[in-house]
């Protein structure tokens, strides 16, 4: 197979026509920044972003973190969007450049998640169960496209719903730190808005995940009827 023919699925996702999104893909390329490595930098600041979430539950640094951790976030955002607009682009599409998209969202995904559930106001138990339905939504979508289906990226719950939610709690809570770090106080619980997106997500994925699912298996029955 040519480099030139292969055609990977990407999810749809509007900011890519946007024109100055086509301007810092062009800017990249002609730079010659490899795809494979702005997949690379969106996981490190993916990590970056888990590792920034548990400073929050200091009181010196919780605005800040809560901001550093939205930044971050978005910013593994727009790397996941480059790689594939400069991949296309250079032309260097191919099923490598898939496993240095998927590997690091995976890792990214898990990291972000992870730290979340260690932020102020959340649950570490609910990060771990956060991390394993972004975990296993992934996994649906990627194994229907190894059965022979297309990729699924619908949601309620795929990566930019999860990753604008828990950006849009990260700025919530940097703006209003006391209000958001607890919501329901007892002598054994303590949750706060974090918490609450982070069961959000666990949820959403679980649907996610069934929606995926149905639709896979729908496309395989008329595929091969």
């Amino acid at each position: 197979m040519k480099k030139d023919s292969y055609i990977p699925e990407r999810r749809p996702i509007r900011s890519r026509e946007l024109g100055i999104s086509h301007r810092m893909a062009a800017y990249l390329a002609a730079c010659g920044v490899t795809p494979n490595s702005i997949s690379v930098m969106g996981m490190l600041f993916g990590v970056a972003a888990g590792a920034v979430l548990p400073l929050t539950r200091m009181n010196h640094w919780t605005t800040a973190a809560f901001i550093a951790a939205a930044a971050l976030i978005q910013l593994r955002l727009l790397a996941n969007m480059l790689d594939g607009m400069v991949a296309v682009r250079t032309q260097q599409a191919s099923p490598v450049g898939e496993l240095f998209n998927e590997i690091p969202d995976r890792i990214s995904d898990t990291a972000i998640f992870i730290g979340a559930g260690y932020a102020a106001g959340s649950c570490p138990e609910l990060g771990y169960l956060a991390a394993c339905a972004a975990m296993f939504t992934a996994y649906i979508r990627a194994e229907g496209k190894v059965a022979g289906a297309h990729q699924e990226f619908c949601g309620p719950m795929a990566k930019p719903q999860r990753m604008f939610l828990l950006t849009a709690i990260c700025v919530i809570c940097a703006l209003f730190p006391r209000r958001t770090a607890v919501l329901i106080q007892t002598n054994s619980l303590s949750t706060g808005l974090m918490a609450v997106a982070l069961l959000v997500v666990t949820m959403g994925g679980g649907l996610t995940a069934l929606r995926r699912l149905l639709r896979v298996a729908k496309a395989l029955r008329i595929k091969t009827a």
